[in-house]
């Protein structure tokens, strides 16, 4: 949280005190930090954690303050607000939680929305214009492409894609079928949904470097959801800005919704224009709740982890299952040198191609009985889902087939529950078939 200031520079009586980020030489862990960093508990009657602040407005210490304040946030001065304003702009709760979500991936800044597709919206509403053109990999998320193609193609915004494992060659040739138009944003998704496959972000940023060698270089956006931040870290490895739905495993509970942006200070002043604007911040109590949860990230992550690898080892050979998308069992050699320069581990979300078609995803579905059918993922528990018939029903046919969204496609998210319980619930399940 910003500190307070008046005029002069000088801290007032209620800054809060800077949490070190090092012991001695040592520098902390984001799971240490997830504990304190960013709230100061003089400041709140000495209260362990946060308590929710639920206030629309907040005081100025006087007129001059209340003055520089609004110059932040409507862009006169760059940096946003210099302390609390109005809840459409920050809050206490927001901005522990931004300090926190910046630590996992060493970012400059951070926003936190009401959910991943408003994140999504506001970065694209912030740096897109009529004409302009949104270079991405496929597939992504159906809402996102909803919103690229049918939403903003309406105001004149066009689009290009390259698979989601495409060479550095393959993404070059895209850009250049932009022409002389402007492309305004190059966003990815990777681990794709639902189908898992890799993008290269180096050939990415490589591509893009070849091709705008000067400082114009259009920003690289990438969703992270499905690894991070404990499986990847895209800033890493060239990207400009990750983008979360934060309803996933950030929140790891199935009992929010929220998104966040996180990259450099520049790029993200720019997105926080539009969101102060149009108001897609979250809310102070969802706030609380994702700080609550950052504390057992990297556990839930963990354990998720290990589940899936086991659940997967059993559902890699059973007689009925066809292939599967895990990127513990890549067979594919780029694929796999992707993810050994990209990723620390295979995650517990992945794409289960059952021998048959619809029927037999369906019966597999209804007979699960500790799994549950649902969309999202990276909650505690188990999820499954059909993403041909649910989560990407709206696109069209021939742009699943091309994407392998296929009817025998079932997305899992592997929760913290006992391995063994649930192979033997997708024995039963697959025995159903």
């Amino acid at each position: 949280m910003p500190d307070e200031s008046d005029l002069t520079g000088t801290p007032q009586p209620n800054a809060p005190k800077a949490e070190p980020r090092t012991l001695g030489a040592r520098k902390l862990k984001p799971a240490t930090m997830m504990m304190g960093h960013g709230y100061d508990p003089t400041l709140s009657e000495g209260s362990l954690k946060p308590p929710i602040f639920l206030t629309s407005t907040f005081v100025f210490p006087n007129a001059a303050a209340g003055k520089r304040h609004f110059e932040g946030v409507t862009g006169k001065r760059p940096g946003g607000a210099e302390g609390l304003v109005y809840s459409r702009f920050n809050g206490p709760n927001q901005e522990i939680l931004e300090d926190r979500l910046a630590i996992w991936e060493e970012a400059e800044d951070a926003l936190a929305f009401s959910s991943g597709m408003a994140a999504i919206a506001t970065l694209f509403l912030s740096l897109v214009q009529p004409g302009d053109t949104i270079v991405h990999s496929g597939p992504l998320y159906a809402a996102t492409e909803t919103l690229i193609g049918r939403v903003l193609g309406r105001f004149g915004v066009k689009w290009l894609d390259f698979p989601a494992g495409a060479t550095r060659e393959e993404i070059e040739g895209v850009l250049e079928r932009a022409g002389d138009g402007r492309i305004a944003l190059i966003y990815l998704e990777s681990p794709a949904n639902p189908t898992n496959v890799l993008v290269d972000i180096e050939a990415v940023v490589a591509a893009r470097d070849a091709r705008f060698p000067g400082e114009n270089r259009p920003p690289i956006a990438i969703d992270n959801t499905f690894l991070g931040p404990l499986w990847q870290q895209p800033l890493r490895h060239g990207a400009d800005l990750v983008v979360y739905s934060l309803t996933k495993y950030a929140g790891g509970h199935s009992d929010l919704v929220a998104g966040g942006v996180l990259g450099s200070k520049a790029l993200i002043n720019t997105v926080r224009s539009m969101r102060n604007t149009i108001g897609t911040i979250c809310d102070p109590n969802t706030a609380w709740m994702l700080l609550r949860s950052l504390e057992t990230l990297e556990l839930r992550m963990s354990r998720a982890g290990e589940n899936a690898a086991r659940v997967c080892a059993y559902l890699r050979d059973h007689p009925k299952v066809e292939r599967m998308g895990y990127l513990g069992f890549i067979t594919d050699p780029r694929q796999q040198d992707i993810y050994d320069r990209h990723c620390t581990g295979a995650g517990s979300t992945f794409s289960l191609y059952l021998k048959g078609g619809e029927a037999e995803a369906f019966r597999f579905l209804d007979a699960l009985r500790i799994a549950k059918l649902a969309v999202s993922l990276g909650g505690t528990e188990t999820l499954a889902s059909h993403p041909a018939a649910m989560t990407h029903l709206s696109v069209p046919d021939e742009r699943k087939a091309a994407l392998a969204i296929t009817d025998n496609l079932v997305r899992i998210s592997i929760g913290v529950e006992d391995a063994d319980d649930l192979i033997a619930d997708f024995e039963q399940a697959l025995a159903a078939i």
